[in-house]
């Protein structure tokens, strides 16, 4: 892997956040955003795998988001949700707060931590091409799955979800077959 922060914050994109990426690949129904929830993606998806077991939860989120939320994977590591994986794109860097150096980017083996936590499916992706055996990884449904995929940290063009946060959630409630609230 070609250490980011090897080329200088000169040539590092400003990324806020993995939704910013999930809604530019295109937006869909089952799609629930969060804003400024900084290391809550991993619960919200594991609470949401243990409620819906019948249907495949997949967590898209960032390395300093799920460096926020590093006690999460414990609890899923309990757990083992067959039907949650979590990939985090790790650009190596705490994009929300001003682009720092994370933790990954500084040595941290997350998917050691995860590997610790006792989630036994956990493992790095170095490029585009490692993608179709994630994909069948996931979609395998065999055992809870965290994937750790290194990201550039380039720009590219900006797509911002929606932030009505009552529009996202009842949007989501309405894709699973429930009443909004």
């Amino acid at each position: 892997r070609d250490p980011l922060w090897s080329r200088g914050l000169g040539d590092v994109y400003k990324r806020q956040a993995a939704s910013y990426d999930v809604f530019a690949s295109g937006d869909r129904d089952r799609n629930y955003y969060l804003w400024g929830a900084m290391g809550g993606a991993a619960s919200l998806g594991l609470g949401l795998a243990l409620a819906q077991r019948d249907k495949s939860v997949v967590v898209i989120t960032g390395d300093g988001e799920q460096l926020m939320g590093i006690g999460s994977l414990g609890t899923i590591g309990v757990k083992q949700p067959k039907n949650l994986s979590i990939v985090m794109l790790d650009n190596g860097h705490f994009g929300e707060t001003g682009m720092q150096r994370s933790h990954s980017s500084l040595g941290a083996d997350l998917v050691a931590v995860a590997k610790g936590f006792g989630i036994a499916d956990a493992f790095s992706v170095n490029g585009i091409e490692a993608c179709e055996d994630l994909a069948e990884r996931i979609n395998a449904r065999r055992q809870t799955t965290f994937a750790q995929v290194f990201i550039d940290a380039n720009e590219p063009p900006r797509a911002l979800p929606p932030r009505d946060g009552s529009y996202i959630k009842n949007r989501f409630r309405a894709a699973l077959g429930f009443a909004p609230f």
